[in-house]
C-alpha cells in the first residue's frame, strides 16, 4: 500500500506559531515537518520487511506543492532520505490543492497500476487558496470541464483513501471555512478518507498527536488469534482488514467487521476451490513474543562492570533468542498447507469465511495468506461448493464422495455447456484499457518480423472490438500510430518491418478493414530472418 504524502509548501505555512515555553520562532512548516517525522517513525516500527510481495507497503513518496508541484522524494523506503529532504524544502507563492492532485495522479500512474492501492495525505494549514485555483473555484467549475486536459484529477482512477491533516488552530476562521471543502474533496474522491485538525492549541505536541492517532488508525496491523482446535498462535495481518458494507438487492451489510478470532473449521484441496471471488486480501504473520522495545527495560537483571564498561547480565541470552526459533503454529500450517497444497476454510466472523493458503512471492520465498469472502447469509462465496455453513468432514459419509466416480473429487462441479460469457473479449472500461493493448501492439511492431504473428494477432483483435464498439476512428489511428513507428525505426531493423508496418496501416484504412469478418494477413515477402 504505497503512501503519498503532498505538503503544501505556500507562503501561508511560513505563518509563525507563538511558543509560550521557547523564545524560538518556529512556522507552520515546521510543525509540519515534524508530523510527517512522527508518521515516518511509526512506519518503521510498523513495517513488514519480510516479503516482497508487500514491499509496496512501506513505499512513501513526497510530494510538494503551492502553484505548482514538484517531486520532492520519489518513491522510496530510505525514511532517513525522507526526513533530510523535508528539512531543504523552500517556500513559494499560493496555494493550489488541484496542483497537488494532478501531481500525485500522474506520479503513482507511472509507477504504479489501476489497481495497486495507496494512501494520500494532503498536509496543508488550512488555507484553501483564493481566485482562480483555488479550492472552492475548483469544486465549482469540476463539473463543468469537457476538456480531457482541464479535467479535474478527482475521483483517481486507481484505489486511494484520501486524507487531509491540517496543522492550524481549531478555532481558525480560515480552518472552519476549508473544512467543509476538504469534506467535500474526499466525497468526490469516493473512496474514503477523513479530515484530522490538532486537539488543542497549535504546538508540536499537539500536531505530532494528531499524526500519532492517524498512523494508529490506518498503519497498525490487526492483531488476532489463529486457532485450529487445540492450537493457537497469535497472528497479525497486513494490510488491517477494512469494515465492509454493500446494499444488496435483498438485504444490506452495513460495517461488518471481522473477529480477532480466526478459527480453521477444514482442508479443502486447491482444486477444489480453484479462484474464488474474494474481498480482500491480507498477509499473516506470527505476532513477536516479545517487543524489542522493551530490551532496554533491563532494571531485573543484574548488572556488571568489566574492563570500565557497563553491561547487563543475560543480554546476551535474550539477543540470542530470536523469534524465529520459537515454535509457531502459523508457521506449521504454512508448511502443511505448502506440502500438501491444500488450503484451510476459517470462520473470521458471524455468516463470513476466508482462505489460508500458501502464496509464493518468488521461487525461494513464499508466505500464510488470507484471502477474505464476501460476507452473506447465503454463503456461496464458492458456487461450485455450495453453502459452506453445509460442509462436512469426508469420514461423516460412508462412502467417500471422492470414490464414488472413479476415484475423481467430484469439486469443482463444472457445467457441461459451454457459456457465451466465458469466451475471451476485449473490454474498453477506461482509458488505461484501450491504451493498454494499442501499447501491447507497438512493443509487437517494435520486434518485427520475429513477432509477425503476434503483432498481426493483437491488431485484429482490436480491429474487430473496435467494429463492434462502433468505434471505426480507432483504425484511423492506429493506422496512423503504425506510420510514425514506421518512420521511427532504427537503421539496424529488419528491412521486412518497413514492409510490414506500411502494409498494415494501408490494410486498416481500406473498406475491407470495416468487415468484421475480414482478417488482415502478413505482407508475403522474400526476405530471411538473417538479412539486414
Amino acid at each position: 500500500m504505497p503512501t503519498v504524502i503532498a505538503l503544501d509548501v505556500s507562503l501561508s505555512m511560513s505563518r509563525p506559531v507563538p511558543m509560550p515555553d521557547t523564545n524560538e520562532e518556529y512556522q507552520r512548516r515546521h510543525l509540519a515537518v515534524q508530523g510527517i517525522n512522527t508518521l515516518l517513525d511509526f512506519i518503521s516500527v510498523n513495517a513488514v520487511w519480510n516479503s516482497q510481495a508487500w514491499y509496496e507497503r512501506n513505499i512513501i513518496l513526497i510530494v510538494s506543492f503551492s502553484y505548482l508541484w514538484e517531486r520532492t522524494v520519489p518513491f522510496t523506503r530510505d525514511h532517513d532520505s525522507i526526513k533530510a529532504a523535508l528539512n531543504k524544502v523552500e517556500l513559494y507563492n499560493k496555494t493550489c490543492l488541484e496542483t497537488a492532485l494532478v501531481g500525485i495522479s500522474t506520479t503513482v500512474q507511472e509507477e504504479w497500476n489501476n489497481g495497486v492501492q495507496c494512501q494520500v495525505i494532503l498536509v496543508t494549514d488550512g488555507s484553501v487558496g483564493v481566485g482562480p485555483g483555488s479550492l472552492k473555484h475548483s469544486l465549482q467549475t469540476c463539473s463543468a470541464r469537457e476538456s480531457t486536459e482541464s479535467k479535474f484529477p478527482l475521483p483517481f482512477t486507481f484505489p486511494c483513501k484520501l486524507h487531509v491533516l491540517c496543522v492550524a488552530n481549531p478555532n481558525d476562521p480560515d480552518l472552519k471555512t476549508a473544512l467543509p471543502l476538504y469534506q467535500q474533496l474526499i466525497n468526490l474522491n469516493s473512496q474514503g478518507g477523513e479530515v484530522l485538525v490538532p486537539e488543542g492549541p497549535l504546538s508540536f505536541r499537539s500536531v505530532q498527536d494528531m499524526f500519532q492517532k492517524f498512523a494508529e488508525k490506518i498503519y497498525t496491523p490487526f492483531h488476532a488469534q489463529l486457532q485450529c482446535g487445540n492450537f493457537k498462535c497469535p497472528v497479525q495481518l497486513h494490510p488491517r482488514p477494512e469494515p465492509y458494507s454493500r446494499d444488496l438487492e435483498f438485504e444490506s451489510i452495513q460495517m461488518k467487521e471481522i473477529w480477532n478470532k480466526l478459527e480453521i473449521v477444514g482442508f479443502l484441496e486447491i482444486a477444489e476451490v480453484a479462484s474464488p471471488p474474494t474481498v480482500s486480501r491480507h498477509l499473516v504473520l506470527p505476532t513477536p513474543t516479545r517487543d524489542r522495545s522493551s530490551k532496554t527495560e533491563n532494571s531485573d537483571k543484574e548488572k556488571k562492570t568489566e574492563g570500565g564498561k557497563t553491561f547487563t547480565k543475560g543480554d546476551e541470552e535474550e539477543d540470542g533468542t530470536e523469534d524465529g526459533k520459537v515454535p509457531s503454529f502459523a508457521v506449521l500450517l504454512h508448511g502443511s498447507l505448502k506440502v500438501e497444497s491444500m488450503v484451510a476454510l476459517a470462520r473470521i466472523g458471524e455468516d463470513w469465511f476466508g482462505m489460508l493458503y500458501s502464496w509464493a512471492d518468488s521461487k525461494k520465498k513464499s508466505n500464510l495468506m488470507l484471502s477474505i469472502f464476501e460476507p452473506g447469509l447465503c454463503l456461496e462465496n464458492i458456487p461450485w461448493l455450495g453453502n459452506l455453513e453445509n460442509l462436512c468432514p469426508v469420514s461423516a459419509f460412508e462412502t467417500p464422495p471422492h470414490l464414488v466416480e472413479g476415484g475423481q473429487p467430484p469439486f469443482p462441479v463444472r457445467p457441461s455447456e459451454k457459456r457465451s460469457y466465458a469466451q475471451s473479449c476485449v473490454v474498453w472500461i477506461k482509458a488505461a484499457g484501450l491504451q493498454s493493448d494499442m501499447q501491447k501492439v507497438l512493443r509487437h511492431a517494435r520486434k518485427l518480423p520475429d513477432k509477425q504473428q503476434q503483432f498481426y494477432k493483437e491488431m485484429n483483435r482490436i480491429r474487430r472490438a473496435a467494429l463492434s464498439f462502433g468505434f471505426h476512428e480507432l483504425l484511423e489511428a492506429m493506422a496512423a500510430m503504425l506510420e510514425r513507428e514506421c518512420t521511427q525505426l532504427p537503421g539496424t531493423a529488419h528491412p521486412s518491418a518497413a514492409l510490414q508496418l506500411t502494409h498494415a496501416a494501408n490494410a486498416l484504412r481500406l473498406p475491407s478493414a470495416l468487415e468484421i469478418v475480414h482478417t488482415i494477413m502478413p505482407l508475403q515477402t522474400n526476405f530471411t530472418p538473417g538479412d539486414r
